[in-house]
């Protein structure tokens, strides 16, 4: 049995036949049905190379915002590149206005080359909710109805997938809207963060939700949240009936993940995590897809962060991170490496340790001044009534 940790100790390999490809169009398959998030700041053209390598199903790029494609703002167009290799161009984009979200669509796919377009609709930051955007914007389902058939009409024929959160917080569950419009503006799939925007990535991901979620829907549903090792995410699936799976922080500074994936939905045991040796071979290449796409000094800024996840939990690596942290050059992240035992095995209690954002909930989700007033305009008159009828007076 390869490694793992007790959560997992008696979950099986994938039976022949028991999960089928994520259909994103009649072209477009995914296979296995593992879905490398958007991550900002992380899932550029580099690493976005080193999952697919390694087995990501669908590899997506960070979220870009669509006022920032339609200025051609060259941040937003960086954000927005693909590495001429890459077979699937798939990107996520975030807005509140139609005709914006609309136009960066129809540029993607047409200026760009993109295959699938998600629409994030679940950033829990301030900066994003604060606009109308991310998880703030299935409050609005009138609203969010038009961002989505925008992009749908934008995109031509390529598909067009959605991301959200449970809700906002505890007393704005928003999923039901969400996945109604959705499917009725004909999306290829769901994915649900099973948290809320107020939770950012604090508890534990509600599964049971997609539970729920999977059992109403006329959609595929992709599950994410918690999946740290290739068991969670059969675990996830079996557990809930969902479709496939979004890998998010487990893979972060951890990009076999997607080997032991691919192995275990097809019916194989993984090979071990690799021991710190390899794992610093892979920093070095990482680094070097770094400075190919950034050049050598961003691209070092950028390592320091990688630096941390990839040696995390391993044995005498606390002592050299504080160097690790201070590199500019290739020179500076040899000189540093050297100081590691590549002998040093890769540590159990690595397996689920988290990764990338941390912290507790916010107190408060930012919204735009007066949305909840105007989400309440965009209720159903039905719903309206019966939240009348059933509030107790």
């Amino acid at each position: 049995m390869s490694l793992r940790s007790e959560i997992n100790a008696d979950v099986d390999v994938a039976r022949d036949g028991e999960f089928t490809p994520l259909r994103l169009s009649d072209t477009l398959s995914v296979w296995p049905p593992v879905v490398l998030a958007p991550m900002a700041g992380v899932t550029n053209p580099p690493y976005r190379s080193l999952c697919r390598q390694r087995g990501a199903g669908l590899y997506v790029a960070e979220m870009v915002h669509a006022v920032g494609l339609g200025t051609r703002n060259p941040k937003s167009l960086q954000l927005a590149s693909f590495a001429p290799d890459e077979p699937v161009r798939s990107i996520q984009i975030f807005g509140s206005d139609p005709e914006s979200m609309g136009d960066a669509a129809r540029f993607l796919v047409e200026e760009v080359g993109a295959h699938h377009i998600d629409i994030n609709m679940g950033c829990p930051v301030r900066k994003v909710t604060g606009r109308g955007c991310g998880s703030a914007l299935p409050m609005r389902p009138t609203l969010m109805r038009e961002v989505i058939a925008a992009v749908v009409r934008g995109a031509g024929g390529a598909p067009v997938t959605t991301k959200i959160r449970l809700g906002v917080d505890d007393e704005h569950i928003t999923w039901r809207d969400a996945l109604e419009v959705s499917a009725g503006e004909g999306c290829s799939w769901m994915g649900v963060h099973a948290r809320t925007a107020k939770q950012l990535y604090s508890g534990s991901a509600d599964w049971s939700a997609i539970t729920e979620i999977k059992s109403v829907a006329t959609i595929p549903i992709l599950g994410n949240g918690d999946i740290w090792e290739a068991w969670d995410a059969l675990r996830m699936m079996r557990q809930t009936g969902c479709d496939g799976v979004i890998i998010g922080r487990g893979c972060l500074g951890r990009p076999w993940l997607f080997s032991e994936l691919a192995a275990v939905f097809d019916g194989r045991e993984p090979a071990d995590p690799p021991n710190l040796g390899e794992v610093m071979v892979l920093m070095r290449e990482h680094a070097e897809l770094l400075v190919a796409y950034f050049g050598e000094r961003k691209a070092m800024l950028e390592m320091r962060k990688w630096s941390a996840w990839y040696t995390k939990g391993f044995a005498g690596a606390a002592r050299v991170r504080d160097r690790l942290q201070r590199i500019d050059s290739f020179d500076d992240l040899d000189t540093a490496l050297r100081e590691l035992d590549p002998e040093a095995p890769f540590p159990t209690t690595a397996l689920r340790m988290g990764r990338g954002k941390r912290g507790g909930s916010q107190s408060t989700v930012h919204l735009p001044h007066g949305w909840e007033q105007l989400s309440q305009l965009e209720r159903p008159a039905a719903e309206h009534s019966a939240a009348v009828k059933d509030s107790g007076g």
